[in-house]
């Protein structure tokens, strides 16, 4: 494994977030359920500022590169993971893991009850990655409405109903 190390995310980093964001989303790239989704249009780095003001947010660094990091966005007592990134030169190498591990540390540490996030149910480094370090699928979206509404967003904008869920993890 390569060295690198996560920090809490400061305002000059949001520049270089969205450069991240767009280069993993080549792992998308040979999805046929994805074809019609612009995944160069991500956040801006004025968006990852806001994000990254309310103090939960991560990087991954490797030497002076930020080569991942984790944005979140407090919504009550739950912190929701708006956006995991590795660059796909670093990924497989237990970066985004050590991320989000660290996040549910500080988000237990915070306060916080849980941790949110929407994601695909069925690919790797999604759905099944998410279950190993402890999320589960929220089967009933009725009880939590900020995630269906969520998942209601992402769908209208072009991402496959059967393949989005919302999961959760309970921070004892």
């Amino acid at each position: 494994m390569s060295e690198f190390s996560i920090r809490l995310a400061r305002s000059e980093d949001a520049e270089a977030l969205p450069a991240v964001e767009r280069a993993a989303a080549v792992l998308f790239a040979g999805d046929p359920d994805c074809t019609e989704i612009d995944f160069d249009a991500v956040r801006s780095a004025a968006d990852y500022r806001r994000l990254i003001a309310r103090g939960h947010c991560l990087v991954a660094e490797r030497g002076d590169r930020i080569v991942g990091f984790l944005a979140t966005q407090p919504c009550g007592r739950e912190l929701h993971i708006c956006e995991m990134d590795v660059h796909p030169d670093c990924q497989g190498q237990g970066i985004g893991a050590v991320m989000l591990r660290a996040c549910l540390i500080d988000a237990g540490n915070a306060g916080f009850r849980a941790v949110t996030l929407t994601t695909f149910r069925d690919l790797p480094w999604n759905g099944p990655f998410y279950t190993r370090i402890g999320f589960v699928e929220v089967e009933d979206l009725a009880a939590h409405p900020r995630l269906a509404e969520e998942i209601a967003a992402e769908i209208e904008a072009g991402l496959p109903a059967e393949r989005r869920i919302a999961m959760i993890h309970f921070l004892g």
